[in-house]
């Protein structure tokens, strides 16, 4: 009931009547051998306040999904590190502020983080990469500042997607990340500057996804071997240099290219997997023919 206080309350809160079993309300669901609430999961809807710090008594929970709502505003309450259960942890899309907070490294089981599409700022907590159950981790669209943590190329447990666009983030990426085989690994609009050489591996056999663009990243291309399942490459947007590898054209799985607006030169590889490909993929590049 303090959950629902928080907020001006919407519709689809209006199951949440006192003296009444929580286990039927809507978005609420129990554990049918202890009846204990294990998942809150509401989204959508025009309402505004705040997460209610009472979220954090729930100890139960294994799923807070509390998004959707472009006028809950505020801190992200401290009170969730009570929840040593949680698994899922979706936050996005809401007007949140201040800081990425440190304490989400004490949600120890946690296997998805979702903080994007809020206004959240500073710099990223390097101690994330002390969850070593997480699978995915979802901060873009925020206003996040300075670099990419060194850290993050040293994921213990599992290696997580990595999604990080549309952020105001700055300074090469460190190395580190080179060691990691993301399945996706989204860096794209924002100012990240010198190399990126290191997040194209062929022995990485899980990577299918990286996107680069908007930057400000300064490389010789032709340098590049690529993960052999990679799907999706676009790297359009930045001061990168050399020519395109003869051997892009083997990857069968690729089926979004982009490295327009550029610096690169020399032939476009043709054959293979090529001819998916419009000119416009390659568009305003110093002198590709």
């Amino acid at each position: 009931m303090n959950i629902k206080k928080s907020v001006i309350t919407p519709n689809f809160l209006l199951s949440w009547v006192q003296n009444t079993d929580c286990c039927d309300w809507n978005g609420v669901r129990c554990d049918s051998k202890t009846n204990r609430v294990n998942e809150l999961n509401i989204f959508g809807g025009e309402t505004s306040g705040q997460i209610s710090p009472s979220v954090g008594d729930l100890i139960y929970l294994e799923s807070l999904v509390f998004s959707r709502f472009s006028n809950i505003s505020g801190p992200i309450p401290q009170s969730i590190t009570k929840l040593k259960r949680l698994k899922m942890l979706d936050l996005g899309d809401m007007a949140l502020s201040g800081p990425v907070p440190s304490f989400l490294n004490q949600l120890t089981a946690l296997t998805y983080l979702d903080l994007s599409y809020n206004q959240l700022s500073g710099s990223i907590p390097p101690n994330l990469s002390e969850l070593k159950h997480i699978g995915s981790i979802h901060l873009h669209r925020n206003k996040l500042t300075g670099s990419i943590p060194e850290s993050f190329g040293k994921f213990t447990g599992t290696i997580p997607d990595l999604y990080l666009y549309g952020n105001k983030l700055t300074g090469p990426i460190p190395k580190s990340l080179g060691a990691m085989d993301f399945g996706q690994i989204d860096l794209s609009r924002n100012k990240l500057v010198g190399d990126a050489y290191m997040l194209f591996n062929p022995n990485h056999g899980r990577t299918t996804h990286i996107d680069l663009s908007r930057n400000q990243l300064e490389f010789d291309f032709s340098k590049v071997k690529f993960p052999k399942n990679l799907n999706w490459l676009d790297i359009s947007n930045n001061k990168i240099f050399g020519g395109i590898p003869e051997e892009i054209k083997s990857l069968e799985h690729l089926h979004m290219l982009k490295v327009g607006y550029n610096r690169l030169c020399g032939k476009i590889p043709t054959g293979g997997i090529m001819k998916r490909f419009k000119s416009t993929s390659f568009y305003h590049n110093k002198c590709l023919e």
